[in-house]
């Protein structure tokens, strides 16, 4: 790390002046402090050049010393910087100062300007008191590890509660994170911790980290033995996140995580099973292709998301294998790139779903996907209440999917079931489309659905909301398709809905902007 300055005292932090003269110091709230007129020589910030700066104004301390403290330690970082450079007190808490937060994103220092002054930060702090350590950096950033070694090495230390080492996603530093800062001595207070863009393969001088709840581990180079080594000392952990953890092949959460709610997996490209057996898990969040997953000792989950961009047919997965994956779920989400072969009929019932979403990313690569065979999802939940489906995609290949021709005799078929569904109450349809099947759907709904109470269909695929009084922009065809799509509600759908029933449709507004198009 660079040199400290002579006089040992701190940087001000964030967009502070270079020079804490009197003329650029901020009016203090009364916290007690009375400012003197006497200058003192005291010079606790810096120049931009590391000099000792002009002279300063010196108050008066009217409060007991902890008092001050813990003050000082609820400002905001840039705010604490500021007051140390008034008071003598707050100099020598501002070296203690305990929530350490450096986000090159919100500073917009170039890379060198915001490595001198972590580094000076970090020099002159005593180490002690720290409770949060947070580094979030931009994709420009680069520093030799020994800088990252020796700012962990003050801020690792017993009593911090958060720590944040968040470095670029295109990263040529390969960082590997020391894991003998998280010793028992040095780390077993810390309740969150998250890695971003380096790897972590020390693990084997971790201690038992008997505080942590939370593990986000995003673009992490780690290993499933690694990780399993981790987590077995994480006895009270509640969230695990990974993201982008190339190195997983098999993720193993033990039954000994009997805290752990919940478990979010992205874009894990070698993961092919999970098994989990921690037994109160309640909520699940998987993204990536469709893998075997064993909820053997954790049937209790209770909201669930299965997304896939990468690969179709997660509805044809979720249709055949879910139910014995969570059988308990009560609110599902499932985000589909598109499907190749209709939805089969489920085998058995999701007696404990309420919430269903269903979104089809891309559903013009398979134009001949029956909108109608969702219905085996609501069949299969008798005891749903709000079922909502949102269908995305350019708008230019939706004639590559059969409509229906306003104005001439186009028969719809009936996918009427043999019983009706009582319980749900709430169908929202975003991204509503004159295709053959989702009208069949639609009207499917409206006679199967007896306690249909809201039914909502969008055919702008939300973009009729405002900001700032102002219409979002609606591209020709986008448009285009919309008025289609209001003209096949009100042919085949505005007739068919019962009275009861709140019908709302969403369609381009009248602004000169729309009306232009």
């Amino acid at each position: 790390m660079a040199s400290s300055s002579s006089s040992g005292a701190l940087e001000p932090v964030a967009d502070l002046p270079s020079s804490c003269s009197p003329a650029c110091h901020h009016p203090i709230i009364d916290i007690g402090l009375t400012a003197s007129h006497a200058e003192s020589k005291v010079s606790p910030c810096q120049q931009a050049d590391g000099s000792p700066s002009a002279e300063v104004i010196e108050p008066e301390v009217t409060l007991p010393e902890d008092i001050l403290w813990k003050i000082h330690a609820l400002m905001p970082m840039q705010d604490a910087a500021r007051v140390a450079c008034l008071s003598r007190s707050f100099l020598h808490s501002w070296k203690c100062y305990p929530k350490l937060i450096f986000d090159m994103r919100a500073l917009r220092k170039q890379t060198r300007d915001f490595i001198n002054r972590v580094d000076h930060i970090m020099q002159n702090h005593s180490g002690v008191g720290v409770e949060t350590f947070k580094l979030q950096t931009r994709n420009d950033f680069s520093v030799h590890p020994s800088y990252l070694d020796c700012w962990l090495q003050v801020a690792v230390t017993p009593g911090i509660k958060e720590l944040v080492l968040g470095l670029p996603m295109e990263n040529k530093m390969k960082y590997n994170f020391p894991g003998s800062l998280l010793s028992r001595e040095r780390a077993h207070s810390i309740e969150y911790f998250h890695l971003s863009s380096c790897t972590f393969h020390s693990i084997g001088k971790v201690g038992c980290l008997s505080s942590l709840k939370t593990v986000r581990l995003h673009n992490v180079g780690i290993t499933e033995e690694e990780l399993c080594l981790l987590l077995s000392n994480s006895f009270a952990l509640e969230h695990l996140d990974l993201e982008s953890c190339y190195d997983i092949r098999c993720l193993k959460i033990s039954h000994v995580l009997s805290k752990l709610n919940r478990l979010d997996v992205e874009s894990c490209k070698m993961l092919q099973m999970i098994e989990l057996n921690a037994p109160n898990v309640s909520i699940l969040n998987y993204d990536g292709p469709t893998i075997l997953i064993s909820l053997g000792g954790s049937l209790q989950v209770k909201k669930m998301q299965m997304t896939s961009t990468v690969v179709p047919n997660l509805l044809h997965y979720a249709s055949t294998k879910l139910l014995s994956i969570a059988p308990k779920v009560e609110t599902l989400f499932l985000y589909s790139l598109y499907e190749k072969v209709n939805t089969p009929m489920v085998l058995g019932k999701f007696l404990h779903l309420k919430y269903l979403e269903i979104k089809l990313f891309i559903p013009t690569r398979s134009p001949d996907y029956d909108f109608c065979s969702l219905v085996s999802f609501l069949d299969a939940s008798p005891n749903l209440k709000m079922f909502v489906l949102r269908v995305e995609g350019p708008t230019i290949e939706s004639g590559l999917i059969p409509g229906v021709k306003i104005g001439e005799d186009s028969s719809l078929a009936s996918c009427a079931r043999k019983h009706r569904h009582g319980k749900l109450r709430s169908v929202i349809i975003n991204g509503f489309r004159p295709w053959k099947t989702m009208i069949e759907l639609t009207t499917c709904i409206l006679d199967y659905a007896t306690s249909l109470k809201h039914l909502n269909l969008d055919t702008t695929d939300g973009y009729h909301r405002r900001r700032f009084a102002k219409c979002f922009s609606l591209g020709k065809d986008t448009l285009v398709e919309a008025r289609k799509a209001l003209a096949a509600i009100r042919t085949y759908i505005e007739g068919k809905v019962p009275a009861k029933v709140n019908f709302k449709v969403l369609e381009p507004c009248n602004c000169n902007k729309c009306l232009e198009v």
